[in-house]
């Protein structure tokens, strides 16, 4: 059986999750508890780099989010969550990294909230301009592959709907909030979702993460010079 190893709140291993759901696999969910036990030595053997996600299949296992959604999509095809047109194949890689180059880390630094003003308004102008895109892109499908829910909702999905809590409403967005509606009320996105609890602990979480940050760096030079 697949081996999912995986914090839930974390950005990264959240559409793996949601993939594997999508596609009905089966699949065990380990969790990892990103205050340390990433730099165990346990876990340094499945993934040297100390993060999650990591899938195990079998003897093979597979680091990193994105080319743990591609190995699935070529290892388990049914359900198929990539198009086969050209065009729709390349709207669906640029939402993937377009959400992960830029609205990633615009969201870590509007959770963040430090004092740098700089910085905080940079961070709005990348969520919005990201938006932006989003919304001309989707145009009037109601996925962006067209009629099929691909990759592109399974990374992006998880984050936008949560822009809100962040300081940047929908509403200016119709397109892409009827997308976002329509994908929280997928049964596989309600299974995923963060309890008001959870979220409210990642936020406060988050806004120590420099100190964290700082801490784990030390944590993975030590990891680093055993090894």
């Amino acid at each position: 059986m697949l081996k999912l190893y995986y914090a839930r709140p974390s950005a990264y291993a959240r559409p793996v999750w949601l993939a594997l759901l999508e596609k009905q696999l089966p699949f065990e969910l380990i969790s990892v508890d990103l205050s340390g036990e990433q730099f165990e030595p346990e876990f340094l053997a499945l993934n040297p780099f100390s993060h999650v996600p990591v899938l195990v299949d079998g003897d093979f296992r597979v680091i990193e989010s994105l080319a743990i959604l591609d190995y699935l999509e070529a290892r388990y095809p049914e359900r198929s969550l990539l198009p086969t047109d050209a065009i729709a194949l390349a709207k669906v890689r640029m939402v993937q990294m377009v959400t992960l180059n830029e609205l990633l880390p615009a969201v870590f630094r509007l959770l963040v909230r430090d004092e740098n003003s700089v910085e905080l308004e940079y961070a709005q102008l990348r969520a919005i301009n990201t938006l932006n895109y989003f919304e001309a892109l989707l145009e009037d499908s109601p996925y962006f592959a067209g009629e099929q829910m691909t990759l592109a909702e399974i990374v992006a999905g998880t984050l936008v709907h949560r822009m809100p809590d962040l300081g940047i409403a929908l509403t200016k967005y119709p397109k892409l909030n009827r997308w976002s509606d329509c994908l929280l009320a997928r049964p596989t996105w309600q299974q995923i979702e963060l309890s008001p609890e959870e979220w409210s602990s990642f936020k406060r979480r988050m806004r120590v993460i420099p100190k964290i940050w700082q801490r784990r760096r030390h944590q993975r030079i030590n990891a680093l010079s055993q090894q």
